[in-house]
């Protein structure tokens, strides 16, 4: 099978990698408020596991509509807009959702955040290769590691400052994030066009996509498979531990354990992914999750905390380098590609929530999350498939 190679021997900009990771970082800190604070808000306005779903489902689902397209205008147009602007909705609107008096206003901030997320998601990960270098998939890991570090603090510091000042008080976290974003007006430099203006959405996807569409299908199918999974989890593990006694702080902080120890494994395939076969390390990642996300399900007392950890680290391993992947098979795209292999398939991939939440209303949660563990054997097959993409470290 065709092997392909990263050749590029351009030096990292740490600068701008180091903005690009801040401002996934805020971000995703915003966004990480919602999962944690499920508990919270069942009690709060009465909801069955369906409407869990259902909230999880609408705000995974903006992301499957809004980023291909902001992708595709992001390779077009040399413009910060989609990226501070994003990130300014999702620093506005997430925390008002906490002052919202009903389940349906609590949806439209948190859509409007979420619709933030979107935006800055596919124009800042489309400028990592710009400025990795040689280090094209260590690069990505740090900047992923922005987004899943804060989806580790966050839940924990949110869970905290609800218990402590109450769901109203929310609106006030919004300070968090604007010192940054001031920074970030002034540091993050323009993305680079890759001359598309001309070229229409439909030959858009002919000219990035068309010579290898067939792999990146491959890759995307696991990307939205391994979605599903992790965020099923996420959300329905939540619950799953509210109802087998653990406080509010203590599912905060499994939760932030579970998405940190996917942080260091991200950092890990980033760093491999540099040196050897991508397809490699996929295999290892998905076949290792299923165990490890049953090991989850059934662990007790303090080992719960343990087993939160070797869930994650497998659960979440391959994201940074499966967007790195299509980006090197359809460099011309690089932020269509990102907003597919993330948003896209993420997107898809959670609004699978609303389903697994009804199968959980009529069957249990733990028996729904343990037939969901076994899912990943079946992405096996379909990394059997994939092309071999390796990064040659210069």
């Amino acid at each position: 099978m065709e092997q392909w190679k990263i050749t590029d021997n351009q030096k990292t900009n740490i600068k701008v990698i180091f903005g690009l990771t801040l401002l996934h970082f805020i971000g995703d800190f915003y966004s990480s408020f919602s999962t944690p604070l499920i508990p919270g808000f069942v009690d709060k306005y009465s909801l069955s596991m369906a409407q869990v779903g259902l909230f999880t489902g609408i705000i995974r689902l903006l992301a499957f509509i809004v980023q291909p397209s902001v992708g595709y205008l992001a390779d077009r147009y040399q413009t910060r807009f989609f990226a501070l602007g994003g990130l300014a909705m999702t620093i506005v609107f997430i925390p008002l959702a906490g002052a919202a008096p009903d389940f349906y206003l609590l949806i439209l901030l948190f859509a409007l955040g979420s619709m933030g997320s979107s935006m800055f998601h596919p124009a800042v990960t489309g400028m990592v290769p710009l400025y990795g270098g040689r280090n094209t998939g260590f690069s990505m890991s740090i900047f992923n590691t922005g987004g899943t570090l804060a989806f580790g603090i966050g839940p924990v510091f949110i869970t905290w400052f609800v218990v402590n000042y109450g769901f109203t008080s929310m609106p006030i976290t919004m300070l968090i994030g604007i010192l940054p974003w001031v920074y970030l007006y002034r540091a993050l430099p323009a993305p680079v066009s890759e001359g598309m203006q001309y070229s229409g959405f439909i030959g858009s996807l002919k000219e990035n996509l068309g010579a290898v569409w067939k792999p990146l299908t491959l890759i995307w199918m696991v990307m939205m498979m391994r979605a599903a999974i992790a965020q099923s989890f996420i959300t329905f593990m939540t619950v799953l531990l509210a109802d087998r006694g653990y406080s509010l702080i203590a599912i905060g902080t499994i939760t932030s354990i579970f998405i940190v120890a996917g942080t260091f494994s991200g950092l890990l395939a980033g760093f491999l992914s540099d040196r050897i076969d991508f397809k490699k390390i996929f295999f290892v990642a998905h076949a290792m999750m299923a165990p490890a996300l049953i090991i989850f399900l059934n662990a007790q007392g303090i080992w719960v905390y343990a087993a939160a950890a070797l869930g994650g680290f497998f659960a979440l391993a391959t994201l940074p380098i499966g967007v790195v992947m299509a980006q090197e098979l359809a460099p011309k795209g690089r932020s269509m590609v990102a907003s597919l292999m993330m948003g896209f398939a993420y997107g898809l991939g959670g609004a699978f929530s609303p389903l697994v939440g009804k199968i959980a209303d009529l069957t249990s949660i733990q028996s729904t999350l343990f037939v969901l563990a076994f899912t990943p054997l079946a992405t096996v097959v379909v990394i059997w498939f994939f092309p071999r993409v390796r990064g040659v470290k210069a």
